[in-house]
């Protein structure tokens, strides 16, 4: 059974921004179906020209770019309510590749009538371009991070980040959530080396803050570890719009 935008369910969460009757009803004609796709499935190619666009509707994935060593550069991590394929529709090819890494299921809109969105509903192409600004804002921080914060700042940061994420759409149950990720892919995205990232998730275990292991990360001492972060404990996802 394919969602309707009346009945998302991501949609009514408090971190994304209301939508009107009519933008609902046009995000129902906008888009074009589902996809499902297993986990290790590329979904979309640096270099592509992919005719469509997503939203993440359940499901988790990663972001990276291939390096000319041939190592990856892990630039986000993908969450359900997540857009994908915008550097595709503005800039015609994409400049970093799609990688699931959970099965997932993916709201499908035609590249083609993208047009459509910034002529009939200007409310729904600011949202478009506030992703885009969102996107480069987090590579900024990224940078900042990786520039001025020792291994185990790092990961206690990346780790309340995504946990923050991943509560605001309903895949925390009390301190745990999935978190279908690699060690090397954490190690990727923050600019420290595999064993480095096993030693400071080690620490951090023994410090009773936090446990990662077999895909569920497990946050014992919430304030403990945003303290290791230096983020301020009641740090919360900014709301943002859904397409």
């Amino acid at each position: 059974m394919v969602t309707t935008c009346e009945k998302c369910p991501l949609r009514k969460r408090p971190i994304f921004d209301p939508m009107t009757e009519r933008e609902v009803a046009f995000m129902q004609s906008f888009k074009s179906g589902e996809l499902k796709i297993a986990s290790g499935t590329t979904l979309m190619m640096e270099g592509s020209n992919s005719p469509q666009l997503y939203t993440n509707l359940r499901g988790m994935g990663l972001r990276y770019k291939t390096l000319e060593s041939g190592d990856r550069q892990v630039i986000n991590f993908v969450m359900p309510g997540d857009f994908i394929g915008l550097q595709a529709g503005v800039m015609r090819e994409m400049q970093h590749s799609v990688e699931a890494t959970s099965d997932m299921v993916l709201c499908v809109f035609d590249r083609k009538r993208l047009w459509e969105l910034f002529r009939d509903q200007p409310g729904r192409a600011f949202d478009l371009t506030w992703l885009g600004a969102v996107e480069e804002h987090f590579l900024g921080e990224s940078l900042a991070i990786l520039g001025h914060m020792n291994g185990i700042a790092r990961v206690a940061r990346a780790l309340i980040r995504l946990f923050n994420r991943g509560a605001a759409v309903g895949l925390v149950d009390g301190n745990t959530m999935p978190l279908p990720y690699k060690q090397q892919d954490l190690a990727d995205a923050l600019g420290l080396s595999l064993v480095h990232t096993n030693k400071t998730l080690k620490k951090l275990r023994e410090t009773g803050a936090v446990t990662w292991r077999d895909g569920v990360l497990d946050i014992h001492n919430y304030d403990a570890l945003c303290d290791l972060a230096d983020l301020e404990k009641d740090h919360k996802p900014v709301c943002r719009p859904i397409l």
